[in-house]
């Protein structure tokens, strides 16, 4: 009888139990391509998903003057609602192609722009290091140009063409970037080291946030087959990889806080080695 007592005497916080249970079943199942349907453009998973996350966001809510007691459990509540809400948002499927392909080229920028500043890291390095970093990031240009070009091909045509030339590229971008920095990790001088690390990660977290994208419009199949062809998993790498700074730039892409960006990079990173990245 206690715990139905508990459920009429703390409605929200059991409320809350529940839609948090519904979320994390549904990312699951999305992750495991079980859809119980379709519903719209979607599935029904997601939408049932969608609308638990909503709901949610609701009881998100914090009460204006927090107080010990009811107002601090209250506190606790909108919390740990607000990261069930944001953590399953990468990894639940069901977007239609179109979104998908927008959010792909949404980033293609970034990744021009991280590729840019890498191109210029090699004259802010010791001298001795400049030759090893130069050729750890020789492809990057190559690579990232035909993802953009790839990128647009897809979002103006999101057919299964298109999207297995988009799937066999971000593969080597991404085998290109993690070779980089096992190579950048052999730098011997402590500055040149940092920096060459620092500048080929910011061009990885667009590449992880990409392929994370690409994932999410791949069959299970297809997702088996890229990672396959990925040579240099993602444990090999991890020692040299800095949270904060990945954080920092899906937190500034996806206009967000940073302790947020930071879970999802964290369930990103997670999603990539579960999937045999």
């Amino acid at each position: 009888m206690n715990c139905f007592s508990n459920i009429w005497e703390h409605p929200k916080t059991s409320a809350a139990g529940l839609l948090i249970a519904v979320v994390t079943i549904a990312s699951v199942l999305s992750q495991q391509g079980i859809t119980l349907g379709a519903a719209g453009s979607g599935t029904v998973v997601t939408l049932v998903s969608g609308v638990a996350s909503a709901l949610l966001g609701l009881l998100a809510k914090d009460p204006t003057e927090p107080v010990n007691g009811a107002g601090s459990q209250q506190s606790k509540l909108g919390a740990w609602a607000l990261i069930a809400l944001l953590l399953p948002l990468p990894f639940i499927g069901g977007c239609s192609e179109t979104t998908v392909a927008q959010n792909i080229v949404n980033w293609t920028p970034a990744l021009q722009s991280a590729v840019a500043s890498v191109d210029s890291a090699g004259a802010l390095l010791a001298p001795p290091d400049t030759p090893v970093f130069t050729a750890a990031t020789a492809g990057f240009d190559a690579a990232s140009n035909l993802m953009v070009v790839q990128a647009k091909a897809y979002l103006a045509n999101p057919s299964a063409s298109t999207l297995a030339q988009m799937q066999n590229q971000i593969v080597v971008l991404q085998n290109q970037v993690n070779t980089a920095l096992l190579e950048a990790a052999r730098i011997v001088n402590p500055a040149s080291q940092q920096h060459a690390l620092a500048t080929i990660q910011a061009v990885g977290t667009v590449v992880g946030a990409i392929l994370t994208l690409v994932q999410s419009v791949s069959s299970k199949a297809e997702v088996e087959q890229m990672a396959a062809q990925s040579t240099v998993k993602m444990a090999a790498v991890r020692p040299y990889l800095n949270e904060t700074p990945a954080a920092e730039i899906v937190a500034g892409h996806y206009g967000e806080p940073v302790v947020v960006a930071r879970m999802q990079v964290a369930r990103v990173e997670q999603s990539e080695v579960l999937a045999g990245f």
